[in-house]
């Protein structure tokens, strides 16, 4: 194993609360779970699209835009 190489990353203050919280939750270092990030990212798996993505597909653009209309009277009693 090569020996680690040093690098700077800048996070915006909520991702860097986010990775502090993590890390203190998991009883991690913050590094330790970039690094963890960075090698799973680094190997296609930041990347992954689920097969289910657009299963649903209806072909209407605008279908979740109309949801509340065209449930209007679903479960009612007749």
């Amino acid at each position: 194993m090569n020996p680690p190489q040093k690098t700077t990353v800048y996070l915006d203050a909520e991702d860097y609360q986010r990775l502090k919280t993590m890390a203190r939750r998991q009883g991690r270092r913050p590094a330790e779970l970039v690094r963890e990030a960075v090698a799973v990212y680094a190997r296609g798996g930041g990347t992954a699209v689920p097969r289910s993505l657009g299963s649903g597909r209806s072909g209407k653009r605008n279908l979740s835009e109309r949801a509340e209309q065209l449930l209007k009277g679903i479960g009612r009693a007749r």
